[in-house]
């Protein structure tokens, strides 16, 4: 596969934008929202786990960086403090993703609908999000001029059941509508930078954990909070399954270092560390790290449907284009975010962390900078009068 350098973009397509008439509200803040200003990067999906992270990992914050969150899982206190624009709204939304688009010069996708079970109970809502919500996003992108589109996909889940290590030239055979709906982004991805010559960047992420995972149904996260409450872990399956986690720190590194790297456009790179855990494996770790005492009993449960038995990626690609080498092992990784669910355990933070809170899907709000109080509590007061209005 040659370098981006040796790629022809087909000629660009001019798809012009709409005028549109959405009034965009600052939650409470007391002011008007001016998106028309030029920014250079928009999230999807930035107040949840992988953006509140990867907002953290960014040198220089701002304004120029935009985030576009439902908070459907997301949560307006995790990029408290971060001077970013936060719009809370869906991704299928066509007039606010306008809006958030505008004068945007590089998109990181990261807002779906995650989680193979999930997709398995309601495949259609799966489908919407994933599939339409990231044509909806990329359709936006050409409009606008963006000059680089990084796809937050998925490994296993597109692959399914087939002899790892997993690389990118392995033939897609998922076993989820979750795995379906990756794939078909992807595939999207591939024909925009065929026929309009948007610069996309698929990346197949492994399973990441970490910080801010606390609403995600990963694992690791749910074997986290099971450990806080004292409820039994259980395992689907003899726990002989292996998953290759990856710290999200070093997925967000991979990230940055894809909104600049010279590589294949249209084309899946996988992310992962290059090792197998199984899921007693992993127990046994976090046992040594919480302590037998107060560790609970385990269950192992019939296995799910979808769910793949192997999970181990080859990463010789991210090494290669991306300069890609996580450093963080698990043992090293377990510890940072089983502090962080310590750190985090508050009955106001577990209220916050399951509470849905409906919103306007043409709501702005400015997270940070702002001088007099507290700004947090405003934007959710706000957040709360909404959801009681609706």
């Amino acid at each position: 596969m040659g370098g981006a350098s040796a790629q022809k973009p087909p000629p660009q397509k001019n798809l012009t934008p709409s005028k549109l008439s959405v009034s965009l509200r600052t939650g409470g803040l007391g002011r008007k929202s001016d998106l028309s200003e030029p920014q250079g990067l928009l999230i999807t999906g930035g107040a949840g786990f992988i953006g509140a992270n990867l907002l953290r990992a960014f040198p220089r914050l701002g304004p120029h960086i935009r985030a576009l969150d439902d908070l459907s899982s997301g949560r307006v206190q995790d990029v408290e403090g971060l001077p970013v624009k936060l719009i809370v709204g869906d991704i299928r939304d066509r007039h606010l993703v306008d809006e958030a688009m505008t004068g945007v010069r590089q998109v990181i996708s990261l807002a779906a609908r995650t989680g193979v079970v999930q997709s398995v109970e309601n495949p259609v809502e799966d489908m919407s999000v994933n599939v339409a919500g990231t044509l909806n996003l990329l359709e936006a992108a050409v409009r606008h001029g963006v000059e680089r589109f990084v796809f937050a996909s998925t490994g296993g889940a597109i692959l399914g059941e087939v002899e790892p290590p997993f690389h990118e030239d392995l033939p897609p055979r998922p076993l989820s509508p979750y795995g379906a709906g990756k794939l078909a982004g992807e595939g999207y991805c591939s024909a925009f930078w065929g026929s309009y010559g948007l610069k996309t960047v698929p990346l197949r992420f492994s399973n990441v954990y970490g910080p801010f995972s606390y609403h995600k149904g990963s694992v690791i996260a749910t074997f986290c909070r099971c450990l806080q409450s004292g409820r039994e872990l259980i395992i689907y399956g003899d726990g002989e399954q292996t998953r290759d986690f990856l710290f999200v720190e070093d997925l967000c590194q991979a990230i940055l270092r894809a909104l600049e790297a010279d590589l294949p456009f249209g084309r899946p790179i996988q992310l992962g560390t290059g090792r197998e855990t199984s899921i007693n494996a992993l127990v046994a770790l976090m046992r040594r790290l919480v302590g037998e005492s107060r560790f609970p009993p385990v269950r192992y449960a019939p296995a799910r449907p979808g769910e793949v038995r192997r999970s181990l990626v080859d990463i010789a690609k991210a090494r290669r284009f991306l300069g890609f080498e996580p450093t963080t092992d698990l043992a090293a990784g377990l510890s940072k975010t089983w502090r962080w669910f310590q750190e985090n355990q508050n009955p106001v933070f577990f209220l916050l962390s399951t509470l849905q809170v409906g919103v306007s899907r043409s709501s702005a709000l400015w997270v940070g900078g702002e001088p007099g109080g507290n700004i947090y509590s405003r934007v959710f007061l706000d957040l709360l009068i909404t959801r009681g209005a609706s």
